[in-house]
């Protein structure tokens, strides 16, 4: 039986108001996330300071966070007139062990937007960062982050095939046959993997390039292999290398995200 697909959120809150709220160029967004992306507020904010009745649209008092809203349309938040119009923007994360990349941790821990908000200067706080894949929890390393979803969306694509590098520190010693397992592909309980770019850094320290991003990959390949990770850590995406402390970050030049991660 077929998926009945959904329509976006916004797109019904402007089927409410009537054709002229559809910008005929498709690029009406939805009001919280055009506030997140240019930096105003938070989605959660946004949505909160919408209901609340402290922005107005056009002159209006708009209550519906998934309302439409055009390029270039007027809007105060508390009175003040703000400006939607965004640049992409990419943030490179040091994640440390412990917190998930998720909205919420059940297990108490916290996140990593929590983390990443915790640090940025005041000027960055209003911005929806949206995080370009995962890591797992116990996984540290290079997390990107942007404010844009087309390159959430280039990143995580399987048809990009972005390379990920990533160290892991494993059980015994894997021989040559081990990594040229690696290298040629394995067959995983979901589908054969793409070749990978493996070698070794120390008698139990692996080196391992992926170009596709599936769940716990690496540490199925491992496993795979004979040689289950203990620790792991993500080194590069594309070109971007992991250059700040843990817990640190720092904004992507223009040339890391065009060149580095091929995203025009």
């Amino acid at each position: 039986m077929a998926r009945r697909q959904r329509t976006p959120k916004w797109l019904e809150a402007a089927r409410r108001r009537g054709p002229e709220d559809l910008a005929a160029d498709g690029r009406a967004d939805w009001l919280s996330r055009a506030l997140g992306r240019a930096g105003v507020l938070p989605r959660a904010e946004a949505e909160a300071a919408i209901r609340e009745g402290r922005v107005e649209v056009a002159g209006r008092v708009e209550r519906e966070p998934f309302a439409p809203v055009r390029p270039g349309a007027e809007v105060r938040v508390d009175g003040q007139a703000r400006e939607l119009t965004a640049r992409l923007l990419g943030l490179a994360f040091h994640k440390p062990a412990g917190p998930v990349v998720h909205g919420s941790d059940p297990e108490g821990v916290g996140t990593v937007f929590e983390r990443l908000r915790a640090v940025l200067p005041e000027e960055l706080r209003g911005y929806e960062w949206l995080a370009v894949g995962r890591l797992d929890r116990d996984t540290t390393g290079l997390l990107l982050f942007t404010n844009d979803e087309r390159l959430v969306r280039h990143g995580t694509s399987p048809e990009t095939h972005l390379p990920k590098r990533y160290v892991a520190r494993v059980k015994g010693c894997p021989p040559e046959a081990a990594l040229q397992a690696l290298r040629d592909g394995l067959v995983l309980e979901d589908g054969p993997t793409r070749p990978a770019g493996a070698r070794l850094r120390e008698p139990d320290v692996v080196e391992l390039t992926l170009t596709e991003g599936r769940h716990h990959q690496v540490k199925r390949m491992l496993a795979a292999v004979g040689h289950p990770v203990l620790a792991l850590h993500r080194e590069a995406v594309g070109g971007v290398v992991l250059d700040v402390a843990e817990s640190d970050w720092r904004l992507l030049r223009e040339e890391e995200v065009a060149e580095g991660l091929g995203f025009r």
